[in-house]
């Protein structure tokens, strides 16, 4: 590591990430609602608390198996809403183009764009245009910022995790990552892996609908770092620890074939469509039920639990019934995949 440069590891959504923000960004733009680290912030607004975050893709290639940046934009910022517990109603599009870069594939992006805000009930309502020198942005960056509707009542983050709860998982691991990581290397195998690219917000709304009030205690979607980084930002600093069941979590044996071959840990590997969800022990098998009745939840499964110990951590039991620390990803296995 060299402390005076950024590597791409800074934004890989692991430990470096972490220190990157706890170091340089926190201390120098002081806010209670940024330093809880949420998905987005809640604001409170005159009758109502709206949910705000914002994100930017550079994801490379534009276009894989299952979605393009448009479509991963559009619905990555969706379920950065959705998680805490949000109606996603407005987004906005922001284009910083290069030089040179093909209207025709520009007009394809933003038709899929209009086709995923169309699927996602959700409106572009305002946006932005910048055209860089040749060389300067490697075709196409693209940020996007949504705002949407938290229901009274709804009440959702880390800090409402008891130990007891239940760690549940809606779908498959990896699936995005080795989808854009197979496009972008020309990696041909008998199955195509194909993104799991998807707006969970309905998901999130079945299993709300389907708990009691507080049953539901956290939603994360896994994207950069995985189920591995998702976990270990929740439970950072918290009198309690995750212990997961290796066998428990659900996986397709392409990905961990795929996996195996490349020496890749498919709890590190970024998802788009995927949703964890900690639940109160008696409410966990009825959000369970109600996750497997939406078809992005239909392999959905409880993968753990909250513990008392080892506080602040992240452990693993394997198949063999060893335990092991699972930690934020150090480096980035996969760079420019979101």
């Amino acid at each position: 590591m060299n402390d005076e440069r950024l590597l791409l590891a800074h934004g890989g959504g692991g430990r470096l990430s972490r220190e990157l923000l706890r170091d340089v960004f926190l201390p120098r733009f002081r806010s209670g609602i940024l330093a809880r680290l949420e998905d987005a912030a809640v604001l409170e607004a005159p009758g109502e608390r709206l949910a705000f975050t914002t994100d930017s893709y550079v994801v490379h290639p534009l276009f894989f198996p299952g979605g393009d940046i448009g479509r991963l934009a559009v619905f990555g910022t969706i379920n950065d809403l959705a998680v805490m517990g949000a109606v996603p109603r407005y987004l906005s599009c922001g284009f910083i183009l290069e030089e040179g870069f093909e209207r025709a594939v520009l007009e394809r992006i933003l038709d899929s764009m209009r086709g995923a805000a169309t699927e996602a009930d959700v409106e572009v309502v305002t946006g932005d245009t910048k055209v860089v020198e040749r060389g300067k942005a490697d075709g196409l960056f693209l940020n996007t910022a949504g705002i949407g509707a938290v229901p009274r009542g709804v009440e959702l983050g880390a800090d409402r995790i008891r130990p007891g709860d239940k760690v549940l998982l809606s779908g498959g691991l990896g699936e995005h990552g080795l989808a854009v990581l197979t496009q972008r290397e020309g990696l041909k195998f008998r199955s195509e892996i194909r993104s799991d690219c998807a707006p969970i917000h309905r998901l999130c709304a079945d299993l709300l609908r389907a708990s009691a009030p507080g049953g539901i205690r956290f939603f994360r979607d896994p994207t950069r770092g995985g189920l591995a980084a998702t976990l270990n930002e929740a439970a950072a600093g918290r009198p309690w620890g995750i212990r997961i069941e290796e066998e428990a979590i659900p996986l397709r044996e392409d990905v961990r074939g795929l996996c195996e071959i490349l020496g890749l840990d498919p709890l590190h590997i970024a998802n788009e469509g995927k949703l964890v969800a900690v639940a109160a022990p008696g409410e966990a098998d009825r959000i369970l039920q109600a996750m497997r009745a939406n078809p992005l939840g239909a392999r959905g499964a409880i993968i753990g639990e909250v513990v008392e110990k080892p506080a602040g951590r992240v452990v693993l039991r394997s198949a063999v019934g060893g335990l092991r620390i699972l930690d934020l990803p150090a480096g980035e296995p996969l760079p420019r995949i979101c």
